[in-house]
């Protein structure tokens, strides 16, 4: 699981004017930079960070090649995925999330592996979400998730076809996230051929990193993706399809994560397929909010 190892969660993958969020958002960059690696150990894509980023140096004006990762920059769409910490931002970020639409507007979504201590048997209660989050600029400031949402089966069993979750936000400045940020659409049974951005969190990076691909079929219900450097810490992050420039939304159709905690190799990413247990766990989780 890429998440980074997080005392016994499964091993695998300053507040400015919230009015500003989105302002200066520019358009995407395809320099990628290393960080510096990290001691924390962990499993498959759950955090632990195993050697740092290569460098990629395309044109500025070149889009990087389908499975490279590179340093996206500030966006619009970039903005609502962010880095998760355990109770504030001193220390690492293990996991990376995003915002996905709902009646409450104050939703995430991420891999159940991120949120839940087995060895506690319980939903992790005290993580932080950090938006946009560079080199410790946090453009919106840490968002607290109050309450977590997983399948119960995969709190029992840890059934990689159910490695999702659902974070419910408190409120910053009196306001929700979606209001601050907007959010996108959850995407089931969309098939197993997409056009996917994936944008992500490694534990050895302060920067995300991004990807395009398209997506296989690994199994009846898992995804599959060629993406270089989605090492640990990237659990969590959104498959994103379709993003709309004119209505500012796109459509999450999985999250890195299921089979391997995410996968056992920096660059091959699984995903579950969304399906109608997916479907069933978000109502559960608006019904929770």
């Amino acid at each position: 699981m890429r998440s980074l190892a997080r005392k016994s969660v499964l091993p695998l993958t300053s507040v400015v004017m919230l009015a500003a969020a989105v302002v200066g958002y520019a358009t995407e960059q395809t320099d990628i930079s290393s960080g510096s690696s990290l001691g924390r150990s962990g499993f498959g894509k759950s955090g632990e960070s195993s050697q740092d980023p290569q460098d990629q140096d395309p044109k500025a004006t070149a889009p990087a090649d389908d499975g490279n990762a590179y340093t996206p920059r500030r966006t619009e769409q970039n903005a609502r995925v962010g880095a998760v910490f355990e109770k504030d931002d001193s220390g690492d970020h293990f996991c990376t999330a995003s915002v996905v639409q709902s009646p409450g507007r104050n939703m995430l979504i991420t891999a159940a592996h991120c949120a839940y201590d087995i060895d506690a048997g319980s939903t992790v209660d005290d993580l932080v979400f950090a938006p946009d989050y560079r080199d410790g600029d946090e453009p919106t400031g840490l968002w607290k998730v109050k309450k977590v949402i997983v399948d119960d089966r995969w709190a029992k069993s840890q059934d990689e076809d159910l490695d999702v979750a659902f974070l419910v936000l408190d409120k910053k400045s009196g306001k929700q996230i979606q209001d601050v940020l907007g959010g996108n659409t959850l995407g089931i049974d969309r098939g197993f051929d997409n056009d996917v951005k994936i944008t992500g969190y490694p534990t050895s990076r302060n920067t995300p990193i991004s990807c395009q691909n398209r997506t296989t079929k690994f199994s009846d219900t898992q995804l599959r993706i060629q993406c270089t450097d989605f090492e640990g810490g990237t659990s969590g992050s959104p498959w994103l399809a379709d993003y709309d420039p004119k209505s500012h939304t796109g459509t999450v159709i999985g999250v890195l994560g299921g089979h391997e905690g995410g996968g056992d190799e920096d660059d091959v990413s699984y995903a579950a397929y969304f399906d109608d247990d997916i479907a069933k766990l978000y109502k559960h989780a608006q019904d929770e909010d």
